[in-house]
């Protein structure tokens, strides 16, 4: 794998082996920054079910400030760490080892906002919309956060989730991108 674009393109990273984790294509991450505009003027990322860690590297790499990596996966965590090592992103990373329910919780807690939030969960082994309720009902949201679900193109999003509003979607293979904003009261 590699970083697309930014400080660090061209950089390889490694992804966990096996089949538990399933990361995000270079086009697919490709298009999906490119929606988000290429590049940042700082913030903070949340990549939940970071896998590889490939979400929140890529925005590293595109000027944003900071990243926390989420996933309960042994292996992951232990590939995600190396890469950061690999990719020198080590004071701009925090890598939380738990369950993303809990981390959601955690970073609430600890009053934490996030101006790219990315959900990319085990195709089929969670509920999104509980997720992104959880995520917004612990305060994790910037001001102009953008959310982020990655999901089977089968997979179908209300307009609406909470406080976010849907603003686009669009298919790759057999992934669909939804994006969210807070919606303007």
């Amino acid at each position: 794998m590699r970083i697309i674009a930014g400080t660090h393109r061209s950089r390889r990273f490694d992804a966990p082996e096996g089949r538990n984790t399933r990361p995000t294509l270079d086009k697919v991450r490709e298009a999906v920054f490119s929606s988000l505009g290429g590049f940042f003027d700082g913030g903070d990322v949340l990549d939940l079910y970071a896998g590889s860690g490939a979400i929140g590297f890529e925005a590293l790499s595109r000027g944003k400030d900071n990243a926390v990596f989420v996933d309960h996966s042994k292996d992951a965590v232990k590939v995600i760490r190396k890469n950061i090592e690999t990719l020198g992103f080590g004071e701009r990373s925090t890598v939380l080892p738990v369950k993303a329910e809990k981390a959601v919780r955690l970073l609430g807690q600890e009053g934490r906002t996030f101006d790219l939030i990315y959900l990319d969960p085990p195709y089929r082994l969670q509920d999104n919309i509980a997720a992104v309720e959880l995520i917004q009902e612990s305060g994790l949201p910037a001001e102009d956060a953008v959310l982020v679900i990655e999901s089977l193109k089968e997979e179908q999003f209300p307009p609406r989730i909470g406080g976010f509003v849907r603003y686009k979607e669009a298919c790759y293979g057999i992934s669909r991108i939804s994006y969210y904003k807070m919606a303007s009261e």
